[in-house]
């Protein structure tokens, strides 16, 4: 299947300059290392400023001049552009320890001040929507279009908070005593740590920290350690707001690693809140260790989205929603579509005219106006692509597309989206490949898809293109798609923030963004008023 390819590369220098120029004018004063280059002592501009290194930016706790620092690398052509200083585990205790501290005055502050502080953020995420754009697209992929929603979507979380700062809203409760009023308040909770993945680098953190914020919640912050820059630039703004509006800088910490820096924050008993982004296999470590120590564990893991298409479906609209659901992003969302169960009435037809929507997918820079598909993460997720599309064609999948581009650097990873027809849903299906590959399986009565969407371990996003009411109803029912997120004619993926984001099952159940999903970055207490002079026991209990 052949697909249109975009212009040449830029080289690696001149997304060099382009870093530098978006940070610059963001305000991250971030010490970057050349490549090869050890953390700050090869320095040229990395933050971080817990405890012992002279730093830049007192919100990202720095690394001993000795670490080699993490390496910020760019898929657009696979090269490395910039070392950024990683945060040691002393730092990262020392920059949990800030945020406990700093949660004892936040708490206390009134909720609509607290929420001047992401209202602020919200209008530096505004001023610098194209700047962070710019360093998204560069550090995980996505094409313009994509990388400027990403930050919208942080606006547009920011503006939810603010209102949300002015409804945290208990209950008042009838009682049975007279004389007695029963009632549920919601106080902040404590220190919420947030691991977010490389592929919605700023988003994820915005959703939980500002939450948080007006929840009054301080935020402890490792970001995925492909995605330092943007790490980077999101604490600049955050520490920026809080200057603005004198709130203390400590509500918000970033520390920069891998495994062992995550770690410190799902074993520390201060951190009240693990809000975790990433693999089943991540979370199944993660969740029995936070509730080890009784904590909480908000889990955002896989998903193995699936639509149905109906006999009645609108096929004009299902093409539109289902490239744009499985092709999106290169296949590297959570919500990306990548089952696709049609009704054999119409499966031929839909496949013939996905696969001829594909090959006119521009494919190439995704910083070049009219890319639709940019890179894959690194050669890892290109290997599992390759892996799956040969077990699939191995199980009796027949497969269009998946090749490989030809960009000119062997480095990047730009693939073709494959299609590919199954005879039935075997085990590679159920599982998730981070890639742009869309499975077909036909069905020929509705109770049959159901049950084909519900059979993976993963309960995500799933959706249902038809014109029937009772078909979309009983989708949404009960005994319907067990997803947590249930659509009707529209694709899988490009979640509203009104709306509570999560699912069920291998998806790990935790619920972010908007709806009262606010509820999990608080506590409940229930209280009993006794405004009268005798003292009634409940239940009619007696005692003397």
């Amino acid at each position: 299947m052949t697909t249109v390819q975009t212009s040449t590369l830029p080289t690696a220098e001149a997304l060099r300059a382009q870093v530098r120029e978006a940070l610059q004018a963001i305000g991250s004063g971030a010490e970057l290392g050349e490549p090869g280059g050890h953390g700050a002592a090869a320095a040229a501009t990395s933050s971080h400023g817990a405890a012992a290194a002279a730093t830049s930016s007192p919100g990202a706790a720095a690394a001993a001049t000795s670490s080699p620092g993490l390496q910020a690398s760019t898929p657009i052509t696979g090269e490395v552009l910039f070392t950024v200083a990683e945060t040691t585990p002393e730092q990262t205790d020392a920059a949990i320890a800030q945020a406990a501290q700093a949660f004892t005055t936040w708490r206390t502050t009134p909720a609509p001040i607290r929420g001047a502080l992401v209202a602020r953020l919200g209008e530096l995420l505004v001023e610098h929507k194209a700047d962070l754009a710019t360093l998204v697209t560069i550090e995980a992929g996505k094409i313009t279009s994509e990388a400027l929603g990403e930050v919208q979507e942080m606006i547009d979380i920011c503006q939810f908070a603010v209102g949300l700062s002015r409804q945290l809203y208990g209950k008042t409760i009838a009682s049975e005593r007279p004389g007695h009023r029963l009632m549920e308040t919601w106080h902040p909770l404590g220190v919420v740590g947030v691991i977010t993945a490389f592929n919605f680098p700023v988003a994820v953190w915005s959703w939980n920290t500002a939450i948080a914020l007006v929840c009054g919640d301080t935020v402890v912050w490792k970001p995925s350690e492909l995605t330092p820059l943007t790490a980077l630039a999101c604490q600049a703004l955050i520490e920026r707001a809080a200057n603005d509006v004198g709130a203390p800088q400590e509500v918000s910490r970033l520390v920069q690693g891998g495994r062992e820096v995550g770690e410190r924050l799902v074993d520390d008993p201060r951190v009240a809140l693990l809000s975790a982004t990433g693999s089943v296999r991540m979370g199944q470590q993660v969740g029995p260790r936070v509730a080890q120590r009784f904590g909480k564990a908000l889990l955002e893991l896989g998903g193995n989205n699936a639509a149905i298409v109906t006999p009645s479906a609108d096929l004009d609209l299902a093409v539109r929603g289902i490239v744009f659901s499985a092709a999106g992003t290169a296949g590297q969302r959570c919500t990306t579509l990548r089952r696709l169960i049609v009704h054999s009435s119409v499966a031929d037809e839909l496949c013939d005219r996905i696969v001829n929507a594909y090959r006119q997918l521009p494919i190439g820079d995704p910083a070049v106006e009219g890319t639709l598909i940019g890179p894959l993460i690194h050669e890892t997720a290109y290997r599992d692509m390759v892996g799956a599309l040969e077990q699939a064609r191995a199980d009796g999948g027949k497969v269009f597309g998946g090749e490989r581009h030809d960009v000119g650097d062997d480095s990047a990873y730009y693939v073709a989206p494959a299609v590919v027809r199954m005879p039935s849903q075997t085990a590679v299906v159920h599982n998730e490949t981070f890639a742009p590959i869309l499975y077909v399986l036909t069905y020929d009565e509705l109770d049959e898809a159901i049950a084909f969407n519900n059979a993976v371990p993963q309960g995500l996003s799933s959706s249902i293109f038809t014109l029937d009411a009772r078909e979309a109803e009983r989708f949404m029912s009960a005994d319907g798609s067990d997803c947590g997120i249930a659509n009707v004619n529209i694709g899988t993926s490009g979640a509203e923030i009104g709306g509570a984001f999560g699912g069920e099952k291998q998806t790990g159940g935790g619920r972010e963004s908007g709806s009262d999903a606010w509820k999990a970055y608080m506590r409940r207490a229930t209280n009993t008023v006794n405004y009268s002079s005798e003292l009634p026991l409940a239940q009619g209990v007696h005692f003397g």
